[in-house]
């Protein structure tokens, strides 16, 4: 009886406590670098040169996370999730390393790429594994653990991207990637063991190049358009028309391939698509807050920056707090009523928020993002969830890709999207009038309420109390 009570354990302390806590550590390692270095921009640039330059450190590594994930989360399925985030480990760690040493801005956004072709195998193979070592019953209540991690991930690394810049150089900022990234791979390959079903397969090459080039394209289109390029331009339009025509042709050759790199059959499956669709607003949603919240409080309010991270940071409290907790609800009322509770607290949030205006406090800020928080930890596992659970072993790591992989589509459609709204009302003025800043950010919060609102339809068609939805 106790053995099965340990069993049944789910936290650092129970029998699988070393692999939730590698995993942690892993999922620490890629949610920092996501954050980390925003504090930071001015002492490398005041180091390499190129201000002009510095989006790049952003866009390319979140351009090589993206493409990648779905042709791990494949190779996953093929030879295992082990050697999966070990490859991706180090990587990742090999990238931080050339980042530490780079000599120009050029170099460092070329190993900015490295870091996040490590940290496409990292970020789905935390969430499989998840998935496979504990039953559906835990599982929500480890991904509240990786959740959380996320969370204090967000809020902590510009705070420590700054402390780095200012007391021991940009430099260490990727240097302490390395002892951390060490650790996480030691303990994987220590207390991680799977058996892998034996079978002769080849990954589907000319599926994974046409996949990684077309929504290469499609993202960094998205990206950069209206930034480095005009959307009308020959670039604009070129990136974009040469996107689709690789989808296109990736569609072709899926139906053709014995072994496909995103099988799309999968996407006849009721859940998969919805907890997708789920998945891509969650993405824009998140994007949409953590980047115009501060953008409000300090352009508008005049709060610092500090406040203004606190502000948005609510966000990232209320998430892990429900998440944690969104196991016991949808066992008890089924996936579907899960997620359409957790989208109709975020619709309501989403709707206080248009009430912010120059007059709010930050407490009134502060109370909105915390009830969307609440509402997005229990819309963002449960789908997940329900989505691995209807899945096979074999299919798990796809599945798992594919709806990490709509979340980085998510999130580069909400640059492109938030970023249009802003710029019809403040325009190209290097500094924009507060009045014309807060017409533009309220246009984000209606944006996110339409988007709220579409995220309770997505919800609606996940399955009941199971996730054999199809």
């Amino acid at each position: 009886m106790a053995a099965d009570t340990a069993k049944a354990a789910v936290g650092l302390r129970s029998d699988r406590g070393a692999i939730l806590g590698s995993l942690m550590l892993a999922t620490g390692l890629i949610a920092l670098d996501s954050t980390i270095i925003a504090t930071a921009v001015l002492s490398i640039t005041e180091s390499l040169g190129d201000f002009a330059q510095f989006p790049w450190l952003f866009s390319i590594y979140l351009l090589a996370q993206a493409v990648t994930v779905p042709v791990y989360g494949k190779i996953a399925d093929m030879v295992g999730r082990k050697p999966v985030i070990l490859f991706g480990i180090a990587v990742f760690a090999l990238g931080s390393l050339l980042c530490g040493l780079a000599g120009s801005m050029l170099w460092l956004i070329v190993f900015r790429a490295v870091q996040g072709i490590g940290a496409g195998a990292v970020q789905p193979m935390t969430m499989t594994i998840a998935g496979d070592v504990y039953t559906l019953t835990e599982r929500a209540k480890a991904q509240g653990y990786l959740a959380g991690v996320w969370a204090l991930s967000s809020v902590a690394g510009p705070l420590l991207g700054g402390v780095f810049a200012d007391f021991v150089g940009w430099r260490w900022i990727f240097l302490v990637n390395l002892p951390l990234s060490a650790w996480a791979a030691w303990m994987l390959s220590r207390h991680f063991t799977e058996s892998v079903p034996r079978q002769r397969s080849r990954l589907d090459y000319p599926g994974a190049i046409l996949l990684t080039a077309g929504a290469g394209a499609l993202i960094l289109g998205l990206l950069e358009g209206g930034r480095a390029w005009a959307w009308d331009s020959p670039a604009g339009i070129g990136t974009f028309a040469g996107g689709a025509a690789a989808l296109l042709l990736f569609v072709v050759v899926e139906r053709r391939a014995a072994n496909p790199i995103l099988p799309l059959r999968l996407f006849t499956r009721r859940v998969v698509v919805a907890s997708s669709v789920v998945s891509l607003l969650v993405g824009a949603l998140i994007l949409g807050l953590t980047s115009y919240v501060p953008t409000f409080t300090q352009g508008v309010l005049g709060a610092s920056a500090l406040v203004s991270g606190l502000t948005v940071g609510a966000l990232t409290l209320g998430w892990p707090i429900s998440a944690s907790q969104s196991g016991r609800v949808y066992l008890r009322i089924g996936f579907r009523f899960t997620a359409v509770l957790g989208s109709t607290l975020g619709s309501l949030g989403a709707f206080a928020m248009l009430f912010i205006g120059p007059g709010s406090s930050i407490g009134q800020i502060a109370a909105t993002c915390f009830l969307i928080g609440l509402g997005m930890g229990l819309v963002a596992s449960p789908t997940l969830i329900a989505a691995q659970t209807a899945a096979t072993w074999s299919e798990r790591g796809v599945v798992t890709s594919a709806n990490m992989f709509a979340r980085s589509i998510g999130s580069a459609v909400g640059v492109a999207v938030f970023g249009a709204l802003v710029n019809s009302r403040v325009g190209d003025s290097g500094v924009p009038d507060p009045a014309a800043l807060a017409d533009g950010v309220h246009l984000v919060f209606v944006a996110v309420l339409v988007m709220t609102v579409t995220m309770v339809g997505a919800c609606a068609l996940m399955p009941g109390r199971s996730g054999s939805g199809r």
